[in-house]
């Protein structure tokens, strides 16, 4: 069984010859408010993105309450908190993820999620979700992979701290265990990440490698990585995102605010364009202005019988003249009449 060139999530084909897929991470930027939650889909859709993204789990399911030393946070904007007490504040509700989900749709945007056990893939599977997004540390969790894949429903997965070798074993399991749309995202698992460790051209040589759509989960600052990122072919971008930075919470200082996501949107759809496909015929607008190419003209009044020279014949524009090319061959002949200066050169001018 292999897996599909491009892959479907709601009415939208993602895959290299389709617009990029735009989604927007929630995470924990509802700062625990559900009013702040469906403010944050609604601002999502009214930037353009194709879906606005969740997290199903809870601090019990994803960690055990523990304070000791391997429960400890470091070297991250998170240091000095433990891993359960993080994921309290930052987890979603799940009574509030149906409601997320249906007020999304009807705003004509997707709503899946990220589950971080079996039974928040459980839960999911009765809100009917349409793909699941597999975080970059679930990678090597092999039994929940296993789970994903046997609901049948596409998968995005991201590869933040994953060598190739891992990979590849995460991309087996889940093929083994039926999945056959999928979709892989170059991740920096740094909070922010740095933009120097984007490593970008790692985008398309993740989808030659394993056959299947790739694209970008992004938590670098701005918006000049992910539009680099399409320009290199990225069929997702996945970013953070907050009704503002200055609320706080577990995710804010490297999420993108409402003028933010819609410019890099707009960037997006404007890159798209500007790739285009290999072409050299000439546009509409470029044929119209060929005729200010260079030719050459008379550029001093000549009489008949008068040497052709580099006095009175130049290279200049616009183009209603013989072309450039027979310059040399013109310079030396004689003028078959009277001339004026501004005159183009044709052959009938020639003797």
């Amino acid at each position: 069984m292999s897996f599909k060139s491009e892959i479907k999530i709601g009415n939208k084909l993602i895959g290299k010859d389709h617009p990029t897929y735009i989604i927007a991470e929630i995470s924990a930027n509802h700062n625990q408010d559900y009013t702040r939650a469906e403010a944050l889909v609604k601002a999502a859709a009214e930037c353009g993105v194709d879906a606005v993204k969740l997290q199903t789990y809870t601090a019990d399911t994803i960690t055990i309450d523990c304070n000791n030393e391997y429960f400890q946070l470091k070297d991250n904007i998170w240091a000095g908190r433990s891993l359960y007490d993080l994921y309290q504040e930052a987890y979603t509700p799940w009574d509030w993820q149906p409601k997320l989900k249906q007020f999304a749709n009807s705003l004509g945007i997707d709503c899946f999620s990220s589950p971080f056990d079996f039974s928040s893939v459980d839960f999911l599977e009765k809100m009917n979700v349409s793909a699941y997004k597999v975080a970059s540390f679930e990678l090597v969790d092999f039994p929940l992979l296993r789970k994903i894949a046997s609901t049948g429903k596409p998968i995005i997965m991201s590869t933040g701290m994953a060598s190739l070798a891992e990979i590849s074993d995460a991309v087996e399991v889940l093929q083994n265990a039926g999945c056959t749309e999928l979709a892989l995202l170059k991740c920096t698992s740094a909070y922010p990440a740095p933009p120097e460790e984007a490593n970008l051209k790692t985008i398309p040589h993740l989808g030659q490698a394993f056959g299947v759509p790739s694209g970008l989960s992004d938590h670098t600052l701005g918006t000049t990585v992910p539009i680099v990122a399409v320009s290199l072919g990225a069929c997702i971008i996945e970013k953070h995102f907050t009704l503002s930075r200055a609320d706080g919470g577990p995710d804010a200082a490297f999420s993108l605010e409402a003028n933010e996501l819609k410019g890099l949107v707009q960037s997006i759809r404007t890159t798209e364009k500007a790739l285009g496909s290999i072409n050299y015929q000439r546009t509409t607008k470029e044929i119209n202005s060929t005729v200010y190419r260079r030719s050459l003209f008379v550029v001093n009044d000549m009489k008949k019988g008068e040497t052709f020279s580099e006095k009175n014949i130049r290279s200049i524009r616009p183009a209603y003249g013989l072309h450039t090319r027979h310059l040399e061959e013109v310079t030396g002949k004689v003028a078959s009449k009277d001339i004026k200066k501004g005159t183009p050169l044709s052959w009938d001018l020639i003797v």
